[in-house]
């Protein structure tokens, strides 16, 4: 489509926001975006490359609680020919000396799951720009404050939810809103991704053997594994839930309504530790996270969804879209599309003439700019999006309603578990608003 023809479809003209930054401590540079960065291991580096790269970012302070991760950090802000940056280390308070500070605009957040509630709260009040990592918080109250203190401190608050600007994301919600698919019945997405080699490794290797985690392991073995083994639900429902919350409109005329979860046995871990170690202590643990975890969701406009959590079994990687509607569908797991009149009866086509056709607008004008940055350039969209709402001080891409309705999944997805797969209700953490909201992301063809 052309630009014009485009917006005026996306219903830009009716874009409007309540969340915007007031605070006296947000910083007016408007050239620069200066970023403070809670959480420099394994993805907050994939961050850090990201602000290494652009002119418009300098990074001003980190902060973690390890020096190796630190180490990493100062070495590579070397190497690429960045100031030091101030670090922030000592004690799980130390982010707050580095929130404190009135020459930061935004900051980033990639620390475990546990710590982000109260560093986002702690941040927002600090009038920084918050871009976090997935999950927003562990319970449902933890959700409803951070809308709160968003909507308080009118601050805005984003999931760094990169999976939304995956390329074949965009281009089927690009397919979507051109109405190829016709009026969408039911989509599907999650995480299915076989983890058992970052769940568990010796502390010397990410990949490739070992048995360990907690604090003798590496990375994310430090703290993940041990969700899996406290709790059962959908531990990571953001990157199948994000992009299929842009198919359906959600919190933007439609609303995830409630949801019901089931879980299967657990035996992948075990068995995982069992192989490459007989005897383990850790093989005879409790594993209470299911190998396959079922949520489905009811759509107030009639819509049914289909998220799965699927990272202790032997698998090759694939979040399982699914996007169907009264005129075809795509299926991510086989590639393919079937559109009724427009490919063969009863026959799957190949994506790939397809999604050449619909190619994203944001990807055709971006894809030099994203060519080498992680996970296949959707990186570079979701912290370009972040970015360039800080420099224009308006709302983030993805906002804190879309944030926290995508993250609740998993609180709620462990309370159905916990009574016997009772169907839970999902917040209207808008509080009404959904109805007369538009959906505008991905529509701005400057990247946001």
């Amino acid at each position: 489509m052309e630009r014009r023809e485009f917006l005026k479809r996306g219903g830009m003209a009716a874009a409007g926001f309540s969340i915007l930054p007031t605070g006296a401590l947000f910083a007016q540079h408007k050239d620069k975006v200066r970023l403070g960065y809670i959480g420099v291991g394994a993805r907050g580096m994939n961050h850090i490359n990201e602000g290494a790269l652009r002119e418009d970012v300098e990074i001003v302070a980190i902060c973690d609680t390890q020096e190796s991760s630190l180490k990493i950090c100062r070495e590579y802000l070397a190497k690429k020919g960045r100031p030091a940056a101030k670090e922030y280390t000592g004690s799980l308070d130390a982010y707050k000396a580095l929130l404190d500070r009135t020459d930061i605009d935004a900051v980033i957040i990639s620390t475990p799951w546990q710590f982000h509630h109260e560093q986002s709260i702690y941040a927002m009040n600090a009038g920084k720009y918050v871009g976090c990592e997935v999950i927003a918080g562990l319970t449902v109250k933890e959700h409803w404050d951070i809308v709160n203190t968003s909507e308080k401190t009118g601050i805005p608050y984003m999931t760094l939810e990169n999976v939304c600007y995956r390329r074949d994301v965009l281009a089927a919600l690009n397919m979507v809103r051109q109405d190829v698919f016709g009026e969408l019945i039911h989509l599907e997405g999650g995480y299915q991704h076989d983890l058992r080699e970052v769940l568990f490794n010796n502390g010397k290797q990410y990949y490739g053997g070992g048995v360990e985690y907690g604090p003798s392991a590496l990375s994310e073995a430090q703290w993940r594994t041990q969700f899996n083994i406290d709790q059962d639900g959908d531990l990571y429902p953001t990157h199948g839930i994000g992009p299929i919350m842009q198919y359906a409109n959600i919190n933007r005329g439609n609303r995830f309504t409630n949801m019901v979860s089931f879980s299967s046995k657990a035996r992948g871990l075990a068995n995982h530790v069992e192989k490459l170690s007989p005897g383990h202590p850790n093989a005879k643990l409790n594993y209470k996270n299911g190998d396959v975890t079922t949520t489905l969701i009811n759509c107030a406009n009639g819509e049914t969804v289909q998220l799965t959590h699927d990272v202790h079994l032997p698998r090759p990687y694939s979040l399982g879209f699914r996007v169907q509607g009264t005129k075809g569908l795509w299926m991510d797991v086989n590639k393919s599309i079937h559109i009724e009149g427009q490919t063969k009866a009863h026959a799957w086509e190949s994506t790939e003439t397809w999604f050449k056709k619909y190619d994203h607008p944001l990807w055709k004008k971006y894809e030099k700019d994203a060519l080498g940055a992680g996970h296949g350039g959707m990186d570079w969209f979701v912290f370009n999006g972040f970015i360039l709402a800080v420099k224009e001080k308006k709302q983030t891409p993805i906002d804190v309603y879309d944030s926290v309705t995508m993250s609740v999944i998993t609180p709620l997805s462990t309370k159905s578990l916990k009574e016997s797969n009772k169907p839970q209700e999902i917040p209207d953490f808008t509080r009404g608003k959904w109805r007369n909201r538009t959906n505008t992301f991905a529509l701005d063809d400057s990247g946001y």
